[in-house]
């Protein structure tokens, strides 16, 4: 089969490379037809590491895919040949303290596929999962919108961590697709007042039609002192979607006293800080977020039942030949670019 191998920083090769095989009985044999381009797998692709997940050339990165069974298992139930699904690209050991907890995201034993040093990715024409890990996708849901599942799937999980009451204060800093996904979640879960912000206007006009009731571009305006004169008692809730020591302090300076922090972007490093005066004096929470904790039915009904329109987000496709192509597009956020994906099945 052919696959997109990291080989370096900002290298990337489509070589042939073996199939895999059902070993377990719960294992699906899936064709992969359309993987995301995720901010974290461009970190993979730009400094080769995600903390201490540093990366061994080669490796096949991508978690977000939506795909079709060509065998199963004995012991894959519910599933047969021909079946559409999405994927939840978290493999978790079922029998750990965490996994017997209900926190199967923080399993003790977990793989993730694209994850250096646990599972291959899904930029490749197959894919082996436990049959646990797919989930079956109703005939109107377009593998496109499959592949946004996993994204909105997280934000469902951050929204329902947070538990934001009805009339919260929010501000949402960052909308690439993952904040725009905690937007569209958000929205989709109580009726909060929405500050958002970003570094590129394409996307805050996204965030305008998604439902954000005020916008501003970061980088030419003053956000914490706008956002201030607006609420000058401070926000409920920040959502930061970006990941970056700067939007972490603006977060720490718009919070109200016993305000929440969550914290969803993924820094490419292994350490943050934070003013503690101010965290101190003002008592605030922090709020961690690790992937999705079975939120991936959730996200699949709701986007099949046209709760949450996610079809906005997917702005650019590629075939798995024109893989580096996309990740230098998205790493280099050009043409306007919010959710590439790539369309193994279809392309060359």
């Amino acid at each position: 089969m052919k696959a997109a191998f990291l080989t370096g920083i900002r290298q990337m090769e489509v070589r042939q490379t073996a199939a895999p095989e059902i070993r377990e009985g719960d294992d699906v044999l899936l064709r992969v037809e359309t993987v995301g381009v995720c901010g974290s797998d461009i970190h993979y692709y730009t400094a080769g590491r995600i903390g201490s997940a540093a990366v061994k050339y080669p490796w096949i990165i991508g978690h977000e895919c939506a795909c079709t069974v060509i065998e199963t298992g004995r012991e894959a139930v519910g599933l047969k040949a021909g079946d559409r699904v999405a994927v939840e690209p978290l493999i978790a050991c079922g029998e750990c303290d965490q996994c017997l907890a209900g926190r199967p995201h923080t399993c003790r034993n977990q793989k993730f596929l694209g994850c250096p040093g646990e599972a291959a990715g899904t930029l490749s024409e197959y894919l082996v999962m436990p049959g646990r890990c797919c989930f079956p996708i109703p005939e109107r849901m377009s593998f496109e919108q499959a592949v946004l599942v996993e994204p909105l799937s997280i934000a469902m999980h951050t929204v329902r961590l947070a538990a934001a009451p009805a009339g919260a204060k929010v501000a949402i800093l960052g909308t690439g697709p993952i904040g725009l996904c905690v937007l569209l979640a958000l929205r989709s879960a109580a009726a909060a007042t929405v500050y958002a912000t970003d570094l590129l206007d394409g996307r805050l006009t996204l965030a305008r039609g998604f439902g954000a009731d005020w916008t501003a571009n970061a980088g030419s305006r003053d956000i914490v002192a706008e956002i201030s004169d607006v609420e000058p008692l401070g926000m409920d809730y920040v959502f930061e979607c970006a990941g970056e020591q700067e939007t972490l302090d603006q977060a720490a300076e718009l919070l109200k006293p016993g305000g929440v922090l969550v914290i969803v972007g993924i820094p490419t490093g292994s350490r943050i800080s934070f003013d503690m005066n101010i965290l101190r004096r003002k008592e605030l929470r922090l709020q961690n977020v690790r992937r999705q904790n079975c939120c991936v039915q959730t996200a699949i009904d709701a986007i099949a039942a046209g709760g949450i329109n996610v079809d906005p987000l997917v702005t650019h496709h590629f075939p798995l030949a024109r893989t580096r192509e996309a990740f230098e597009m998205v790493s280099g956020y050009r043409d306007g670019v919010v959710k590439a994906v790539i369309d193994v099945a279809d392309g060359p």
